[in-house]
């Protein structure tokens, strides 16, 4: 495919409309990137693989750059990403300069973004051909080794592991598949479901209950406000935005973009996670740490770099491996699931002409994302207005539409949706982790295959430890993992943020 071909007007504006649309998601608190991609997954079934991502990837760039917009005019965190961009961002519009740390956020944003794509660009191919020499062995490990760097980074350990094997167990309901090692028969089906149940829950209702569904019912819950007021809103007309603010800071977008895409790399760590880091190492390195949490640039500038820096990095263990690096690069996997490709290590040698559309995807996205916000962030900040009464039944009534057509008209795939989404709500409220439980479900029926062909390969529990010097590697990072844990939770206790 011709670079010419893949760049085409209906390509294009999916990508500025995904982008614009992602924007405003993010813009209103509760409203994140991952319900964007949740709510128009299923449109791009009819669109074809390229022209669906170039929507959804648009939507994830605007999604997660959108949050900085509450969290610096009203101090709420737009996105889970934008934790730390509240921490300066809100003082600097508290004392009239909310425009100004608008446009350092914008810019920072789009940095870390295009770090961040660089390095997969680069890496992502690398990691692929390497991935493909594994063994049964190698990949059940890799699997394993995702969840357990998903439980070492959950507000609870332990919790993280039960979310992740509780979403393999349910992965599992259905026809145990010859293929598989099975014998063809029903399990774990409650009776009377068997008909419902043969093929076990669609994944799309699932995703779609438990991040679109759940969060409609979680701010729902809060009461239903009416929006936020324009008096609330402390753009500032007296202090310019120059960019001569980034003199000096270069070391800081480059680090925390770099943290941004490492963290991304982690399986189901999440944005709140790289802008923690990404900010906690900017006060570490800075000439004046004390400044930061008043109306520092810096910070600012590290939270929101690192935040972006996430969407190229966790694109990179989907592509190369399989495996989702966040919540919402786990709905991706529902794009390639509805045009019938599989990710893994033989994606991008198999599919160059969709891995060439995702890095210009990108590329535009980050730039839409760009000159939109930059030029306009006067009229998104008037997002955080919108009354939350109208904007619930609108997505209610798209996440219904979307699960039912999905597999041409089942209205169980509507129950699925309702009982994931119920779900979704009351898990969170009993500790409950989604991240581990969605990326355990996704890779619970490959962990199970990996598992039993390994054993028939070679008949012994002992060849996941001695098979090659990979499987002892693994073996060592997901010790280490559990280990880092620990260290993190003291962190946390240190600093009182929760990852």
């Amino acid at each position: 495919m011709e670079l010419l071909s893949i760049i085409s007007p209906l390509f294009l504006a999916l990508i500025v409309g995904g982008t614009f649309i992602g924007i405003i998601f993010g813009s209103i608190p509760g409203m994140t990137a991952t319900m964007a991609v949740a709510v128009c997954l299923p449109m791009t079934y009819s669109l074809g693989l390229e022209n669906g991502l170039a929507l959804l990837l648009g939507l994830y760039v605007g999604g997660i750059s959108g949050g900085l917009v509450p969290a610096i005019l009203l101090g709420i965190p737009g996105t889970p990403s934008s934790i730390t961009t509240t921490f300066d961002g809100y003082p600097m519009a508290q004392r009239g300069e909310g425009e100004k740390a608008l446009r350092i956020g914008i810019c920072a944003s789009v940095i870390g973004g295009l770090v961040s794509l660089f390095v997969l660009f680069m890496f992502a191919p690398t990691l692929a051909d390497f991935a493909i020499e594994f063994s049964y062995v190698e990949k059940f490990l890799i699997i394993l080794f995702a969840l357990t760097v998903m439980a070492a980074l959950s507000s609870d350990m332990l919790m993280g592991i039960f979310s992740g094997f509780l979403g393999i167990f349910i992965a599992l309901i259905g026809t145990y598949d010859i293929s598989s090692g099975g014998n063809g028969k029903m399990r774990l089906v409650p009776p009377g479901t068997d008909y419902w149940l043969e093929t076990g829950f669609s994944l799309l209702p699932v995703l779609i209950g438990l991040f679109g569904l759940a969060a409609i019912l979680e701010e729902a819950e809060k009461g239903v406000p009416k929006g936020q007021s324009r008096e609330d809103i402390k753009l500032g007309a007296h202090s310019r935005f120059s960019f001569s603010v980034f003199k000096g800071q270069i070391v800081n977008l480059v680090r925390s973009s770099g943290i941004g895409t490492f963290v991304g790399i982690l399986p189901g760590v999440g944005g709140s996670a790289a802008s923690i880091l990404a900010y906690s190492n900017a006060k570490t390195f800075s000439k004046n740490p004390e400044k930061f949490g008043t109306g520092e640039p810096s910070g600012l500038i590290a939270s929101e770099s690192g935040n972006n820096g996430l969407t190229g990095g966790a694109l990179i263990p989907l592509l190369s491996l399989g495996i989702p690096g966040d919540s919402t690069t786990a709905l991706l996997i529902g794009a390639f699931t509805l045009q019938g490709i599989q990710v893994g290590p033989l994606f991008i040698g198999n599919n160059p002409d969709t891995w060439n559309a995702m890095i210009i995807a990108m590329l535009i996205a980050n730039v839409a994302m760009f000159v939109m916000m930059y030029a306009a962030i006067r009229y998104f900040a008037l997002v955080v207005t919108v009354p939350k009464h109208i904007l619930f039944p609108v997505i209610l009534m798209m996440c219904v539409i979307g699960s039912y057509t999905i597999n041409y008209g089942i209205m169980f795939d509507v129950w699925t949706l309702l009982i994931f989404g119920l779900f979704g709500w009351l898990g969170v409220k009993m500790g409950l982790e989604v991240a581990p439980f969605i990326i355990g479900f996704i890779l619970g029926p490959s962990a199970e295959v990996y598992f039993v062909k390994s054993l028939e390969s070679f008949g012994d529990l002992t060849i996941f430890v001695t098979k090659s010097w990979i499987a002892v590697v693994l073996w060592l990072l997901i010790i280490g993992s559990l280990i880092g844990s620990v260290y993190l939770s003291r962190r946390k206790k240190e600093t009182g943020i929760s990852i």
